[in-house]
């Protein structure tokens, strides 16, 4: 038995002792459409900006684990990026030590002026992801999209790339992502969007719906100041009528809920996090009405 063999195997015995009938919620997870395909995706995804870990056992056995529970509890969208410190190299080592590559969609972006530069840097991205196709590659807050979106069709034609989008966290870039989008046939954006940060429902998710362009979220906890005022008091009992057990799961559902929105991202570097947040994906999500409720709480 290959080490490959080995974790998978390890890894295997003790998932399946801790989750017990858990695993059969994957058929029941909340999906939602990619309106470019149809083709469906589960509305919480993996983000991995905290994945940049050194090469030790004691770095990476917490991110291999809650990889192994994303991908056990049915997760299959993983968004990096180069800008991620080591994070591309340590996802490419854990996918292949777990051996899921082909269950998952694997997302990652690109930020060079220039098609020879952006090339390279994705040909460097499908190398530490140890992949031949992306699932999704996208301009990072919109450095160089003029050069890298002729660059990345160039892939999709050949096969390379499955679908291509571009991505922002920052509201100062909102008019120019804006601009962007009516310009360019895109598959993917992703867009900051939480109850703290609401501005992109303004215009940007409108216009995703408009396009038919599949939205992922990112920084759906905002800037982390809800979790502040409200870690320590009870969840509001209409909550659980849209199916919330927690805080994490009340600012997801929020932002999937919006009916643009196709998928949040939310960091998941241990096996609780990413039990809680899969919660999320369970259940049904606030309607119109509900969501209008959350926004009042705050």
């Amino acid at each position: 038995m290959n080490r490959r063999e080995f974790t998978k195997a390890s890894l295997a015995t003790v998932s399946l002792a801790a989750l017990g009938p858990s695993l059969a919620d994957n058929e029941h997870l909340i999906r939602k459409a990619i309106p470019s395909s149809g083709e469906m995706v589960p509305v919480i995804g993996l983000g991995t900006n905290r994945y940049g870990a050194d090469e030790s056992e004691a770095a990476r056995a917490p991110l291999r684990a809650a990889l192994h529970r994303f991908h056990d509890l049915g997760g299959t969208l993983i968004d990096t990026a180069p800008q991620y410190r080591s994070s591309e190299t340590v996802l490419g080592d854990l996918i292949a030590e777990l051996d899921i590559r082909d269950d998952l969609f694997v997302a990652t972006k690109t930020d060079k002026s220039g098609a020879a530069d952006t090339r390279a840097q994705m040909a460097s991205s499908a190398l530490k992801l140890k992949t031949q196709k992306f699932d999704l590659m996208q301009v990072h807050n919109l450095l160089g999209w003029s050069t890298a979106l002729p660059v990345m069709r160039e892939w999709q034609q050949e096969g390379r790339i499955r679908y291509i989008g571009m991505s922002t966290s920052r509201a100062d870039q909102y008019e120019e992502f804006e601009a962007v989008m009516r310009k360019e046939k895109l598959d993917f954006i992703q867009i900051n969007y939480s109850l703290e940060q609401r501005e992109a429902a303004d215009r940007i998710l409108p216009l995703a719906a408009d396009r038919g362009v599949a939205v992922i979220i990112n920084r759906a906890f905002g800037g982390g100041r809800i979790f502040g005022a409200v870690e320590d008091n009870p969840l509001p009992g209409w909550a659980h009528e849209f199916d919330c057990d927690s805080w994490a799961q009340f600012l997801l559902k929020y932002a999937v809920g919006h009916a643009a929105a196709t998928l949040a991202i939310p960091g998941m570097t241990k096996v609780h996090h990413v039990d809680d947040n899969f919660g999320a994906a369970r259940g049904r999500l606030p309607d119109a009405d509900e969501r209008k409720r959350q926004e009042a709480f705050f």
